[in-house]
């Protein structure tokens, strides 16, 4: 009778272990919430309305919504995985300086927003957030503006809607894409319960797309945004922040005059596309 060695037995149950902690804890490997009571009051140099939504399923949602006379539209911010809107708030300023309204919220277990969080459940809540801002402003003044996680959050509501363009700031080709660089031994397709397929909702999406990658991202390899922007060639265009790491992109002047282009000339995506067509061997700009 063959007798399976017993370190053979054990690296089984190891391994075994690994996936069942990674399976059952993976919320705190990919969220790290900041949570703040119901009573908590933002505070912010420019003027905003706290905004709730109810969801069906008992959960809320919490947001806030800046505001600047005479707005050109609306920059709808999906933020990235950390801390709440508390401290994220902070990046209003980069838009309503630029005559934008701003809106932003925080996923279920963040902030002040409750409830169960799973891929579905972001995508609704957002997509209810939309529908709420579409509202207030003609879609074809709706910028949605995706961050990091929010990335591929965004991208889901832009192949479902048509707001007037998709911004992509450090984009992921897909979760199991980019968490297979760092978990590759475990069985992640069976394991992931956010699969997030940015990559899917990048070849349905009919507004310009202009992808923001930091070609030194370590976090989320800028190969993923070259690789989104390959799905959509002729509709997405990538801008490229020489030595722009994952989060410090607004450091670099590069990163504001792109935002200041796309936001306030109307035929810069069409600009972009037309040089990219004339000089096809070049790097992205």
């Amino acid at each position: 009778m063959w007798i399976i060695p017993s370190f053979i037995v054990t690296a089984v149950l190891i391994y075994a272990g690994v996936c069942v902690v990674f399976y059952l804890l993976q919320d705190y490997f990919f969220f790290r919430p900041e949570i703040l009571p119901k009573q908590f009051e933002y505070k912010y140099p420019f003027p905003f309305a706290e905004v709730d939504f109810e969801m069906e399923d008992g959960g809320l949602i919490n947001g806030v919504h800046f505001k600047v006379p005479n707005s050109k539209g609306v920059v709808y911010y999906l933020k990235g995985n950390s801390r709440s809107i508390k401290g994220w708030g902070k990046f209003a300023r980069d838009f309503v300086s630029k005559g934008y309204d701003f809106f932003m919220f925080d996923y279920r277990g963040f902030g002040k927003s409750s409830g169960r969080r799973t891929e579905t459940n972001l995508y609704n809540d957002a997509q209810t957030v939309y529908k709420w801002l579409s509202t207030q402003f003609p879609e074809e003044r709706i910028v949605i503006y995706g961050r990091s996680l929010g990335s591929g959050i965004a991208a889901r509501i832009a192949s479902w809607n048509k707001p007037q363009m998709l911004i992509l700031d450090s984009p992921y080709y897909s979760f199991l894409y980019n968490i297979r660089r760092y978990a590759f031994i475990l069985p992640l397709r069976w394991l992931l319960r956010f699969q997030v397929r940015t990559d899917q909702f990048m070849r349905k999406i009919t507004c310009p797309v202009f992808i923001i990658h930091g070609n030194k991202d370590r976090l989320i390899s800028y190969e993923q945004g070259v690789m989104l922007q390959q799905l959509n060639p002729e509709g997405s265009i990538l801008l490229t922040i020489r030595n722009g790491r994952h989060n410090n992109l607004p450091e670099f002047a590069e990163y504001h005059e792109y935002l200041y282009d796309i936001l306030n000339e109307p035929e810069y995506f069409d600009t972009l596309n037309a040089a990219r067509r004339r000089a096809p061997s070049q790097s992205p700009p």
